[in-house]
Formats: C-alpha cells, sequence, structure tokens
C-alpha cells in the first residue's frame, strides 16, 4: 500500500491561499531577507569609500527591485517567471566585483557592467540545454569556493571599522558575539527558531557593541520618516576603457556562477512547493532565470547591487508556515516596495556597526563555501573530479594572493588574466572541456521524431552494441530501450503538426559497461520523469498508453528527461548485464 500524501503543505503554489495569510506569511519572508538586503548594500558601498548620498540611493532602489523581482518570480508572463514563491534578495556573491568596479569607475561603471552582465545572463538561461556538458556542478561548486574566498578579505576588514579612540578588541569581541549566537542557535535552538537565528545574532551583535560605543546615530536622525531619498543616480558608463575590459570578465564569471546557482535554486523551489514533488521541469527554471536576468538589468539600470534568489530562505519560510502559493510573493514583494518608502526603518538596519556586519559575512560566506562542497560531492567527487576541482581552487586562490602575470604582462592583461576567479573559472572550465573532448566518441545519428526512424535507430544501436562486443541478451535490452524511448517522445498522433515534424537527435556513448544513449527532440511531451514515478500509484490494469514507459523502464538502468523551451533531452543508461 502506498505511503499516505504528506500534508506538510497547507497552500500548494497554484493553490488560492486567503490575503490575509499571504501576507502574515510575506511578512515573514521579509523579516528574514531585509536585514541580508540592506547589510550586503551597505558592506558593498562602505567597503568601495562611496558617500552616504550613494548609501540611501543604492538601499532605495535594492528594495523596490527586491520586492519587484520576488513578485516577478511568482509570476508566469510569457516566457519569464518561475510560477513558484522564491525569495529574492541582493546576492553577496557580487560584493568583490562590484567594490572593484565601484572603486575603478564609481557608480556609473558598476551601472554599465550590470547592464552587460544581465543580457549575459538572460543568455545562459536560453543556452541551457547547450552548456549543460562544460558548465557541470564541478565548475559551479568550485567557483563557488572560490567566491567565499575573494569575499572573505572584506568580511574581515570590516571588523576594524569602529570609531577612533575605539578599544582595538571592540571589532573582534563584537563580530564573535555574533558568530557566536547564529552560531549556538543555528546548532541547537529548535527547528522553529532557525530561521531567526542570524536576525538573532545581528541583535547580539548590536547589543555587545554598545558598551565600545559603535553606534553612529547620525545617519539615523536625518532620514525622513516617509519619502525618497535625493537622487543618487549614478547613470551608466559604457566606456569601452582598460578598467571596463579588465572587470567585464570577472563580471561574467560571476554571473555564469549566479545563473548556475539560480538552476539550483528554481529546482529546490519546485520541490517543496509541493506535497508530492514532481520531476523538474526546466521550462520554470528557464522562466526563472529570465526573471532572475530582468532583477539584473534592473540592478544595473538603478545602479545597485544585483539581486538573486534564495532558496534556503524560502525553504525555511515553507516549512515553517506550511505555504508556498505564490500569492505570498505577491504579497511579499509588494510588502518590500511600500518599506523602501520609509528611510527611517532601512535607516535602523544602517546604523548597525561594521564588526557586526563581518560577524554576519563571515557566517554567510562559510555556509556559501560549504554549499560549494556540497554541490561537488553530489557530482560524484571521483579522481577526474577532484583533480579539477582542486586544481582549480588552488590556481585561483593562489593568483588572488600573487599575481605572477602581473608582473610579467603588465595592465591591463596582467590584471584581466592574473585575477584568482577569473584564472579558477577558465581552470575549471578548460580541465572539463578537455575530459569532454577526451571522452570515447558519441556516435550520433540524426533525423525525425517520426516512427519511420526506427528502423535506422535499431541499426544504429545495433552497430553500438557489436562493436562492444555485446551478447544478444545486452543487444535485445539496447535495442528495446531505444525504440521505448522513440515511443515515449512521440505525440499522440492527432496532435502532430503535419506541417513540421520535430528534429531528432540519438547520440550513443560507451561508459564502461555500460551505453548513454541520449535523444534530444523538440516536444510537448508530458515530462517522462514524473509518467515513470507515478505509474506504481495507479491501477494494476494500465492504459495503453503507459505501457512503454513500463518496457523502457524494464529495460534500462536509469532514465531521465530534461524539458526545455523548445527542446526536450531523455538520457537513458542500459548496462550491459541486466540489473547492474
Amino acid at each position: 500500500m502506498p505511503a499516505p500524501e504528506s500534508e506538510r503543505i497547507r497552500y500548494e503554489r497554484d493553490e488560492r491561499c486567503p490575503w490575509p495569510l499571504a501576507f502574515s506569511v510575506g511578512i515573514q519572508g521579509l523579516v528574514i531577507v531585509l536585514a541580508p538586503t540592506v547589510l550586503i548594500v551597505a558592506i558593498t558601498v562602505l567597503a568601495a569609500g562611496q558617500d552616504q548620498r550613494f548609501m540611501s540611493w543604492a538601499v532605495f532602489a535594492a528594495l523596490i527591485l527586491t520586492g519587484v523581482a520576488t513578485a516577478l518570480q511568482a509570476a508566469r508572463i510569457g516566457r519569464v517567471g518561475g510560477g513558484h514563491l522564491l525569495i529574492t534578495g541582493v546576492t553577496p556573491n557580487f560584493i568583490a566585483v562590484s567594490i572593484l568596479a565601484l572603486e575603478e569607475g564609481g557608480p556609473a561603471l558598476l551601472a554599465g557592467l550590470m547592464v552587460v552582465s544581465s543580457f549575459f545572463y538572460v543568455a545562459v538561461g536560453a543556452w541551457l540545454p547547450l552548456l549543460r556538458r562544460i558548465i557541470t556542478p564541478v565548475v559551479s561548486g568550485t567557483v563557488q569556493m572560490l567566491i567565499a574566498a575573494m569575499v572573505l578579505p572584506f568580511a574581515l576588514d570590516r571588523l576594524k571599522d569602529v570609531p577612533d579612540g575605539a578599544s582595538g578588541a571592540a571589532g573582534p569581541c563584537v563580530a564573535a558575539v555574533t558568530l557566536v549566537v547564529s552560531t549556538m542557535l543555528i546548532l541547537r535552538a529548535p527547528r522553529s527558531w532557525r530561521p531567526w537565528s542570524l536576525l538573532a545574532g545581528i541583535a547580539a551583535g548590536c547589543a555587545a557593541a554598545a558598551p565600545f560605543g559603535l553606534y553612529d546615530f547620525a545617519r539615523l536622525s536625518g532620514s525622513l520618516w516617509v519619502g525618497v531619498p535625493d537622487s543618487g543616480f549614478p547613470g551608466l558608463d559604457l566606456t569601452l576603457n582598460a578598467g571596463f575590459w579588465a572587470l567585464l570578465p570577472m563580471f561574467l564569471i560571476v554571473t555564469l556562477v549566479q545563473a548556475i546557482k539560480g538552476i539550483s535554486d528554481g529546482v529546490v523551489a519546485q520541490r517543496v512547493a509541493l506535497n508530492k514533488p514532481r520531476a523538474t521541469d526546466f521550462r520554470l527554471i528557464q522562466g526563472s532565470l529570465y526573471a532572475n536576468g530582468a532583477g539584473i538589468l534592473m540592478s544595473g539600470i538603478a545602479g545597485t547591487p544585483p539581486t538573486s534568489t534564495y532558496s534556503s530562505f524560502t525553504t525555511s519560510l515553507i516549512n515553517l508556515t506550511g505555504v508556498s502559493a505564490r500569492t505570498v510573493g505577491y504579497a511579499m514583494g509588494g510588502l518590500l516596495v511600500i518599506l523602501a518608502f520609509f528611510p527611517k526603518v532601512t535607516g535602523v538596519l544602517l546604523t548597525i556597526p561594521g564588526p557586526v556586519m563581518g560577524g554576519f559575512l563571515l557566517f554567510a560566506l562559510g555556509m556559501f563555501f560549504v554549499e560549494g562542497i556540497q554541490t561537488l560531492s553530489r557530482a560524484g567527487l571521483d579522481l577526474q573530479h577532484a583533480i579539477v576541482a582542486g586544481l582549480a581552487f588552488s590556481i585561483g586562490l593562489g593568483m588572488q594572493h600573487r599575481n605572477i602575470l602581473e608582473d610579467l604582462l603588465g595592465n591591463p592583461w596582467g590584471a584581466l588574466l592574473g585575477n584568482g576567479m577569473t584564472i579558477g573559472t577558465a581552470t575549471a572550465i578548460g580541465l572539463t572541456a578537455f575530459l569532454e573532448l577526451t571522452s570515447p566518441r558519441r556516435r550520433r545519428l540524426e533525423g525525425r521524431l517520426d516512427i519511420s526512424e526506427l528502423p535506422r535507430i535499431d541499426a544504429f544501436l545495433r552497430e553500438i552494441a557489436d562493436g562492444m562486443g555485446w551478447d544478444a541478451a545486452a543487444t535485445g535490452r539496447l535495442r528495446s530501450a531505444g525504440e521505448e524511448t522513440l515511443a515515449s517522445l512521440l505525440e499522440p498522433e492527432n496532435e502532430i503538426s503535419t506541417d513540421h515534424v520535430p528534429r531528432l537527435i540519438v547520440g550513443a556513448r560507451k561508459e564502461g559497461e555500460a551505453v548513454e544513449l541520449e535523444f534530444v527532440a523538440v516536444s510537448d511531451e508530458e515530462n517522462l520523469e514524473d509518467r515513470l514515478t507515478f505509474l506504481d500509484e495507479q491501477a494494476e490494469t494500465p492504459d495503453e498508453g503507459e505501457i512503454s514507459f513500463r518496457i523502457l523502464r524494464h529495460y534500462a538502468s536509469s532514465v531521465r528527461h530534461q524539458k526545455y523551451h523548445g527542446m526536450d533531452i531523455v538520457t537513458v543508461r542500459v548496462t550491459r548485464k541486466a540489473g547492474s
């Protein structure tokens, strides 16, 4: 008997949630994301030595754009939007490169670089099916660890941000209190309290800062209760000078990593939004990426650090409240926009002393570093992957501390090629591409998504099996798996367009004692993994349309389906020995 369905979610993503409840949950999400958003903006602006006028503008614009981006994630406007509750805030990933841009050319250069990066981000979403072999979890995990290592010095610098005459122990002591309280609550607090651990740590750090005299209330007293800050809009600077070209590759690399993280966030959002999780729909992932790209574009136009999704905050909020309805995203987005027009409220957060910000950032960077390690471990750290990750990380970190290329090449090429993030990412991508190119050659057959192609596919698979020396039984399983995969991809006969027959590309590659088949087609067919998942929950007498799915699962050791806009990719693994 199947296990009873979980009732952890009271309102699933597409269910109507009462607006009073939606606003209640939205307020909780706002509290979770407000402090990190304001603090990351403040850390970036202060570390780059920008003035108070730009600080006020950056916080005001960031809150508005965070609200808009959160609402956009919940929506489905054409292909834009993930259709899920997905909390959005300002990302710490861009801290290091944003500081460099502000120091090099001020807010206008940062705005220009962010606008260019936003188009690259959207392109990654569009090219997602084509990048899946090079931008692997090994690459993304390694770059996540590099980003944490690059930002760490800026976090430590905040520990020294104390008024003249303050005790030398003030910064480290206050940061330690922030870290200890946050860590203890995360480790030992009841589960329902854990989403508030960072806020409690910040509050404890602020209390510890008071005896040391680290507060400056002049900024708060000058803030309006309601209003718009004096315009600090920086404009755009797309001057293609040496500074622009030196910084652009770094921005594109961080943008690429942000897109990879956005993919993971979208997958998590789909899994936690339903009581009965479905297989990942990559069309929604692409929609989420397009929404993120729109947020980065708006951030660039406004001249503020860019926005990003927070799957950890989203998961905590849904688990805490049992509500994943999209209406919460709309409510939270509207509340963030309204809050931006109350400078006094955000001014309270801007009075938080620098050492507290440093302690908060140290905690966040530690979690981000571990997230990179987890991404690597999920990829499977065999010898090849370990060498790629280890070498890329060590070269990147080493070059960040001692740029030997700058001594050899001078500026701007030395600064461009010797940056730790640039060279580390290039190493990871280069080694991954080398592994892909030197792997056993993928045999390929092209045709149309039509049953008439079956004889060609069958002959192609027989040739593959003969070349590997498989016996008749193993060859039969491979041929049957290919036949049933084709049948599974075919649309019902009355729905196939007579004007355009989809293109089909069949690839096959040897992997030890197994063959990996990849069927690439344009199709609107229901996600195969969902159908395979729910077969066991249906009646024992299947309808005829499900027979091919049962046979496919019988012959293949694994079946994976990725659905994108305009493309379906079905990957089937068939082993030489049955059941292995």
